[in-house]
């Protein structure tokens, strides 16, 4: 029986402002894996990037510092990553692991992982692309406009009028590539613009600036690689003002409904949006795909997230709970798909 057992290698922390929620991702995914049917690897990308692999898990982690291993474990170079594992899971979040830069080593080495591929991973981070090719596809979404750091640091005042004469306000500034609502601003008048600019590029050399809309946020978790599942819709409804980092993982300012209380029709729209915008980035695996949905029904996407947290109070494995999905099979499932995908790929490769 033992020697049935997948080797399963997860990867976790990295060095992006979301290396804790990573951290807490792995706890809860460790938790949940039946020990069973896993033989469980980590290994620590710290802050700085260095790669420790730590001693085979072989009950769950109480205490998030064990996943650390300050007081022992193995540094390794990344290239020299086991090639003997089954499969590799990235809970990596932001950039160096959500990004396509872990992917596209995995690739290098020809190891099986669970996840977006390179491509997807990349365009999904970067938000200005992401949207781009949401823009291709048809799918409606809000006004948007983005600069880099150099072009700002030019002519400031021109971002500024840009900025009020195609957005106006309410806006939100965002780093281009960094998730968990890290380094976000809501702005009403000038002087919050420039304080967002300022803040937003604290994290990146890239920034985008939407328009505000009044609307229900509203999410959906997708499963698959060529055949498509959709799970039940979620709503966030946060008691602030917008939902930040803080309200996603430090406090209990927000509230998940699930299933959201939306009209079929609406379901159906974001359902048939969420697939085209799937396969529009070439995602592999799993997406949460978020969206706005107005007062008069319109349905507008925001933005999709190519390795959503999995966090015990992360929206996505909560959405397929509520589907009739629980967790230990939402991840054997994941495991399965990119199985599937690597088995293709080797296919074509084997193919010339």
């Amino acid at each position: 029986m033992e020697d049935n057992k997948m080797k399963l290698c997860l990867l976790y922390g990295g060095k992006s402002a979301e290396h804790e929620v990573s951290l807490q991702t792995a706890k809860a995914v460790i938790h949940a894996l039946d020990m069973n049917k896993f033989d469980i690897f980590p290994i620590f990308i710290t802050k700085e990037g260095k790669w420790i692999q730590g001693p085979q898990i072989t009950e769950t982690i109480q205490d998030i510092k064990q996943l650390q291993f300050s007081n022992g474990g193995n540094e390794l170079m990344p290239q020299s990553l086991n090639t003997d594992y089954d499969m590799v899971f990235p809970l990596l979040h932001g950039p160096n692991g959500e990004d396509g830069t872990v992917q596209g080593l995995l690739e290098i080495l020809n190891i099986p992982y669970v996840g977006n591929g390179v491509l997807a991973s990349s365009a999904g981070m970067d938000k200005v692309v992401m949207k781009n090719i949401f823009a291709q596809a048809g799918l409606e979404q809000v006004e948007y406009v983005s600069f880099i750091r150099s072009t700002w640091d030019a002519d400031r005042e021109a971002a500024y009028k840009l900025v009020e004469e195609k957005i106006g306000y309410p806006s939100f500034v965002k780093p281009a590539n960094l998730g968990s609502s890290v380094g976000i601003s809501k702005c009403d008048n000038r002087d919050e613009l420039e304080a967002a600019f300022e803040d937003a590029f604290r994290y990146d050399r890239k920034i985008i600036i939407e328009e505000g809309v009044i609307a229900r946020e509203v999410e959906v978790g997708v499963l698959g690689n060529d055949e498509l599942a959709c799970s039940v819709a979620g709503e966030i409804v946060p008691k602030k003002e917008f939902y930040d980092y803080e309200a996603k993982y430090a406090d209990d300012t927000t509230e998940l409904m699930i299933p959201a209380d939306i009209p079929e029709k609406s379901y159906d729209e974001i359902r048939k949006m969420a697939f085209m915008a799937y396969k529009s980035l070439d995602c592999s695996g799993l997406a949460r795909m978020d969206f706005f949905v107005t007062s008069d029904g319109r349905v507008l996407i925001n933005e999709v997230n190519t390795m959503p947290g999995f966090t015990p109070a992360s929206m996505f494995p909560l959405l397929w709970k509520n589907t009739g999905v629980p967790y230990p099979e939402l991840i054997e499932r994941l495991v399965d798909l990119g199985r599937q995908r690597y088995e293709e790929k080797q296919n074509i490769i084997h193919s010339f």
